[in-house]
């Protein structure tokens, strides 16, 4: 039983999951095989891993062994539930159910009527981020037993979230950074320039509702909060506007992202 195990242990358990991590973000393994690995860090009853879909709203589960109506919860509610800004706060380190407060326990549909129901007095939620913030999905970890302090299964989940994070995190056509299209990169370079919707769809030769089409899929899908925002992570990137097709003559390119 993991929680018996000793640190070293621990710590052994942990370089398998980030083997079975790196197997399944290249598709060479089942993302059941990361779950299995983690049940020897930490012994669970009930665990999943579940991609965030920006434009659904929702969370897709990869891999779990929760219930149906639990699943069904972590996928359509929890995004909504008292404890998830808790969650995506800017600590980031999960949240383990024996810290959470109790007024908040209470104030949650999640652990009242989903958690409590199945026995469960211990576990983590942990939020999972890619290397340029986007929110890309969640570690649940349930336990019927609590778990105490000091313990190194704590850290090294912290450890493990950027390898679990590659492991939920759709994997972006080749060149096509944080999965947008390539229409999208058209629009998110154009967006470095400060240009309306409008001028923007007169450049791409398209109208400039497609535009504020697109702006909502690249602010959805980046996690970002507004136009300015993601025309900083263009900067980032190194993206910027190419010329566009002069359509008589033929010459420049047509709305490129300025990429390699």
């Amino acid at each position: 039983m993991a929680a018996h195990r000793s640190t070293a242990d621990i710590l052994d358990a942990a370089v398998h999951v980030r083997e079975a991590a790196r197997n399944a973000a290249s598709g060479a393994a089942g993302v059941d095989t990361v779950l299995a690995a983690l049940s020897e860090v930490l012994d669970y009853d009930h665990a999943s891993l579940t991609r965030w879909d920006p434009l659904r709203r929702r969370h897709t589960t990869l891999a779990g062994s929760y219930p149906d109506d639990a699943t069904a919860y972590i996928e359509t509610r929890l995004h909504d539930d008292p404890v998830f800004p808790v969650l995506r706060g800017p600590a980031r380190d999960g949240l383990w159910l024996q810290d959470v407060p109790p007024r908040l326990l209470a104030a949650s549909p999640g652990f009242q009527d989903v958690l409590s129901p199945l026995g469960i007095e211990g576990g983590v939620a942990q939020c999972l981020f890619a290397a340029d913030g986007r929110y890309v999905g969640m570690l649940n970890i349930s336990t019927r037993r609590p778990r105490h302090t000091p313990d190194p299964a704590r850290a090294v989940i912290t450890l493990l979230t950027e390898s679990l994070a590659a492991t939920v995190a759709p994997r972006p056509a080749e060149g096509r950074p944080g999965g947008l299209s390539p229409r999208e990169l058209q629009v998110l370079a154009e967006l470095t320039t400060g240009r309306t919707n409008r001028e923007i769809a007169e450049r791409l030769y398209i109208t400039p509702r497609t535009v504020g089409t697109h702006i909502e899929h690249i602010l959805a899908k980046l996690d970002l909060p507004n136009r300015a925002a993601a025309a900083a992570r263009a900067a980032a990137w190194g993206i910027e506007p190419r010329k566009p097709v002069d359509r008589l003559t033929g010459q420049g390119t047509t709305g490129g992202t300025g990429m390699p």
